[in-house]
């Protein structure tokens, strides 16, 4: 049976305290991202993050300032690299379905590895991103 996988991107608005993913981000589109996400009822969710790469939403980490949005290509690719190794050893790639609740720099380089992905939000701006995802988690 296919598992499914969201993957939403951090966000640069946090809690100024160490806490789970889940509640560590606080920006209105990484909520709306999260609610849709539990409205698919998938097997997992994760937050892309720039410096951890993947991470459990229960999991607790400490505030961060870092982005992939100005990061050279050579540190998005390594990245990338690494995310997807934590992955593999969440099941074979190809027997997963990943969303992707995450921006161009965030799936940019690990789509080439996934077989069987979705991007809803895909070409739509943030404004436009939020007011879809109000319509999907109403």
């Amino acid at each position: 049976m296919t598992k499914k996988i969201i993957l939403i991107s951090c966000v640069s608005q946090k809690l100024s305290q160490r806490a789970k993913a889940k509640d560590l981000y606080i920006s209105t589109l990484f909520k709306l991202n999260r609610k849709y996400a539990e409205k698919l009822n998938p097997d997992r969710i994760f937050v892309l993050s720039a410096k951890h790469g993947l991470i459990g939403m229960e999991q607790e980490i400490e505030p961060y300032e870092q982005t992939l949005n100005n990061m050279p290509v050579k540190e998005v690719k390594s990245w990338a690299k690494h995310v997807v190794g934590q992955l593999k050893e969440i099941g074979s790639l190809n027997e997963i379905e990943f969303t992707f609740l995450a921006g161009e720099k965030y799936r940019k380089f690990l789509i080439p590895h996934f077989s069987n992905y979705k991007i809803p939000l895909q070409g739509l701006r943030i404004g436009e991103q939020l007011q879809k995802l109000k319509g999907l988690t109403s």
